[in-house]
């Protein structure tokens, strides 16, 4: 077993891009919690933590409260990783079915483009975005969701 990376509140802080005051406040609610105290008693912080950090800020974005949040959490952390995965995968695909729709609302202005301009529009489509979609469709395919 690798040793675990713990962090202390300034570099969670930078890691996540949440200010050590917000990181405070979401241990004194208990939305997250340290892994354990370092000798000095400094609270250190686990990268589970971190990605619960990052989880709390996207839900906030969507406009979740605080209350509605650690209820979200709790919840997610009884669930099973193939629940994880399953529910990760619907979220991708709600997103998919996003982006479908904002490229057809395109479509329209994609045609009246001349073959040059759309020429230039697609060589932008740069080689990673294409290997994200060929990932997304293997996934896509291998899912219980299609």
């Amino acid at each position: 077993m690798g040793a675990i990376t713990l962090y202390r509140i300034g570099e969670l802080s930078k890691l996540a891009a949440v200010s050590a005051r917000t990181i405070d406040y979401y241990t004194t609610i208990g939305l997250i919690e340290p892994a354990k105290r370092s000798d000095k008693n400094y609270r250190l912080y686990s990268d589970e933590t971190l990605q619960r950090l990052e989880r709390i800020e996207e839900l906030k974005k969507d406009k979740y409260t605080l209350d509605e949040i650690k209820a979200n959490l709790d919840s997610w952390s009884k669930i099973t990783p193939e629940e994880q995965i399953s529910l990760k995968l619907t979220e991708i695909q709600q997103h998919l079915s996003q982006l479908e729709r904002e490229v057809k609302e395109l479509e329209p202005v994609i045609k009246q483009l001349k073959p040059r301009q759309a020429d230039r529009l697609y060589t932008r489509l740069t080689p990673h975005t294409a290997a994200c979609i060929e990932a997304l469709m293997l996934l896509m395919n291998k899912s219980s969701l299609m």
